[in-house]
């Protein structure tokens, strides 16, 4: 409901790794209470984000997707790829300011954690000099995929590293090299490259590959038993750190 002369708040609510029952107290009541949703999707598609949430928003809510104008279509390193999400981020940030400032709250949907990796920050840097904005943190899809091998991720003063599939090989192998515990995220097409990278930094034969963590359909397999071919969106390899222990 609108209240005259008051500003209203976006919230960025981090749903976590992919399972609802992994979301925090305070994300499920804002969920519950919303007036107005937003989130991020691919054109035509549902959207993950918003799947996580089903049926947790009240029936009255209004759903507001936002729609990326580019995913794959063209590389990252292209300049079109940048302007067409700077642009894009920017309508998004206008709509979301305009509601705020007409008193309305807004929950804006983020998978995992919004300040990790997520498309929330984009809205996050242009919203919070002009309307109040509030960050709800959440349990990371990384966090959800070591816990589903089974084994912790580092021990003593092991070295944590998280790297992006879609880093050069050398870039790759060269962090890879000098950690303990690796994490790499956004596979999908870099799988090659990104099982070249550790057989060349010594640790391919320790990575584990986990795919859609905490979701229905998880798989948990060595990556070298893994097979060949393109690994789904929601995929991440680990790589388990040996360090120091009582």
């Amino acid at each position: 409901m609108s209240t005259g002369g008051r500003c209203g708040t976006i919230h960025g609510v981090g749903l976590g790794p992919g399972d609802p029952e992994l979301m925090s107290v305070r994300a499920d009541r804002l969920l519950r209470n919303a007036r107005h949703v937003a989130f991020f999707r691919k054109a035509g598609r549902a959207g993950q984000a918003r799947r996580i949430v089903e049926g947790l928003l009240p029936a009255d809510a209004t759903e507001i997707p936002m729609e990326y104008p580019v995913t794959t279509e063209i590389p990252v390193s292209d300049p079109a790829y940048n302007a067409a999400l700077s642009a894009f981020y920017g309508d998004c940030t206008e709509r979301l300011r305009s509601l705020a400032k007409a008193g309305e709250d807004v929950v804006v949907l983020c998978e995992g954690d919004p300040f990790f990796y997520g498309s929330f920050m984009h809205l996050y840097t242009r919203l919070r000099d002009a309307v109040p904005v509030e960050v709800v943190p959440a349990i990371t899809g990384m966090s959800g995929a070591w816990t589903a091998t089974g084994a912790p991720v580092t021990w003593g003063d092991d070295i944590l590293t998280v790297l992006m599939g879609t880093l050069p090989q050398d870039r790759l192998t060269e962090a890879m090299a000098r950690s303990d515990a690796l994490v790499v995220m956004k596979i999908g097409r870099h799988i090659d490259k990104v099982k070249t990278a550790l057989k060349a930094a010594g640790k391919f034969d320790a990575a584990w590959l986990i795919e859609y963590a905490t979701m229905d359909g998880q798989t948990v397999q060595r990556l070298a038993e893994a097979g060949e071919g393109i690994t789904p969106y929601f995929s991440i390899v680990i790589v388990h750190g040996q360090g120091r222990r009582p």
